[in-house]
């Protein structure tokens, strides 16, 4: 296996020392915020947690489950918290089929700072469509990423498929 020499990223781990600990929490601004508001990035409310999407995504779609409760790991999870979770990553799954046909996902936590959690304060995991050639020479050479479509837009294909989903359910 060869090594590629990133000396950057340490720049990037550092600057975390730098963060105040007082720091206000996004995820417990965000469930607070109105799904209706373009400026909010929530898309789907739950009991226990909710679903928004990443404003620094890894491909068009990426969105994150929530649990309300301010927990930095999986194991203060309860167990409804841990169902709700699961059903919801489901939902953001079949959410995301109906608005952009991805080939596959990644789904996933990063739980601490050194496993990559970039807000590791409060539990989330992610959901990442993906689709067969999406990593090109821009991620692998020149360090961009091209999303494809402007997250508002995103926003409300979205929030209409949950609508449909939980409906459909509810019939």
């Amino acid at each position: 296996m060869e090594k590629m020499w990133s000396p950057w990223r340490s720049v990037y781990i550092e600057s975390f020392k730098d963060k105040p600990k007082d720091e206000k929490c996004v995820f417990c601004a965000a469930q607070k915020e109105d799904i209706n508001d373009d400026k909010s990035l929530k898309v789907f409310e739950g009991d226990k947690a909710f679903i928004v999407m990443n404003l620094y995504p890894y491909n068009n779609g990426h969105l994150m489950v929530v649990p309300r409760r301010h927990i930095s790991d999986y194991s203060q999870m309860t167990k409804e918290e841990r169902y709700e979770v699961s059903d919801l990553i489901g939902l953001a799954i079949e959410a995301l089929k109906i608005v952009s046909s991805p080939h596959g996902f990644n789904v996933g936590a990063n739980i601490g700072r050194a496993a990559g959690a970039g807000i590791d304060q409060h539990m989330h995991f992610h959901i990442v469509p993906r689709w067969s050639g999406d990593t090109n020479f821009m991620p692998v050479l020149g360090e961009v990423k091209v999303i494809s479509q402007e997250l508002l837009r995103t926003k409300k294909a979205l929030i209409e498929a949950f609508t449909k989903l939980t409906e459909k359910g509810n019939e």
